[in-house]
């Protein structure tokens, strides 16, 4: 598998660190990403950033603006099926106390509807996606893969659902956590694919150092006891995406350690719906680096992926398959 591999950009001047990165391919061959930087993770001036890559160049990054004193996290980008582009973020200080927002494109950035609240009111630390890309499903709802982390002990996920393509949401059941160690096991910021027969699987990141796995039978809305998979995890984010052909890309970092190091980045592949994954190649393999927080997107053919680069950039790849 050839992968090409390049730099959204090379440096935002008094911009030192970034993170949390996401990606979309457009029908009309530009893509588009955004990932949160400023002074560092959690400071108040830091805000979402994106650049769109067209006939092959990136734009010079531009951040969405907020008037508010406090820090933005993990975006994701989404197109509407009325073909604007919304970017959902977090906001807050606390990641126990965060709220969703979000803004509308309809002219691929060029401008932003002014940015509202996804859920007004919500205090129950952030609704719709939390890291990792909505899906439709066959049966027409758009599905969240949300979290909480109200404490390390109460990091749990759910899933949110829209029947409206985002502008209503109803939040689902936390997925049931098992007991691993004495302890029940701790798990975040869900990926979502959907297979042939309807249902929805969910990988997610966990504490224990693999990833885990549910199941929903019924299109998203309730969700079996999420189960042990073999796949290595080191508390750090992961993201899939299912091609036409049945295929299930996997991006993570094989190491088998909670809190472990952030290298290397994995690209996996499943043909048996997720029983099993397969390593395709290592995108970095750095020693003492930190490759992390990838995302992975499908659209004509290529895959569309992009990570934290040390904290000091944001990385593009894109292959044919």
């Amino acid at each position: 598998m050839e992968i090409k591999k390049e730099f959204i950009y090379d440096k935002i001047e008094n911009v030192p660190s970034c993170h949390a990165s996401t990606v979309l391919p457009l029908p009309d061959g530009r893509v588009m990403a955004a990932w949160f930087a400023g002074e560092h993770e959690s400071n108040d001036n830091v805000r979402i950033w994106y650049s769109v890559k067209e006939n092959g160049v990136w734009s010079e990054p531009e951040k969405i603006y907020s008037a508010e004193n406090l820090p933005h996290w993990n975006p994701v980008l989404d197109l509407r099926n009325d073909g604007t582009i919304r970017l959902y973020y977090k906001k807050g200080k606390k990641i126990s106390r965060w709220v969703t927002w979000f803004t509308d494109t309809a002219d691929a950035g060029k401008t932003w509807s002014e940015p509202k609240e996804l859920v007004p009111g919500d205090v129950s630390g952030g609704r719709g996606p939390v890291k990792n890309k909505c899906i439709r499903t066959s049966e027409g709802l758009l599905l969240a893969p949300a979290s909480s982390e109200i404490t390390r002990q109460l990091w749990r996920c759910f899933i949110d659902a829209s029947f409206d393509d985002g502008d209503t949401w109803i939040k689902c059941d936390y997925i049931v956590r098992p007991r691993k160690n004495f302890g029940l096991v701790s798990m975040i910021q869900p990926t979502l694919w959907e297979d042939d027969d309807g249902n929805i699987h969910a990988l997610m990141r966990t504490d224990k150092g693999r990833i885990y796995k549910s199941v929903s039978t019924d299109g998203g809305l309730r969700w079996s006891k999420a189960e042990r998979t073999e796949i290595p995890n080191n508390n750090s984010g992961i993201d899939c995406v299912r091609v036409p052909d049945g295929r299930i890309f996997l991006l993570y970092n094989n190491v088998e350690e909670n809190w472990g190091d952030r290298s290397p980045l994995n690209l996996a592949v499943s043909c048996d719906n997720g029983k099993t994954f397969r390593d395709v190649c290592e995108l970095e393999n750095e020693k003492d680096g930190e490759f992390s927080y990838p995302s992975i997107t499908y659209y004509n053919n290529r895959l569309h992926i992009a990570y934290t680069y040390n904290r000091k950039q944001i990385m593009y790849c894109e292959t044919e398959i």
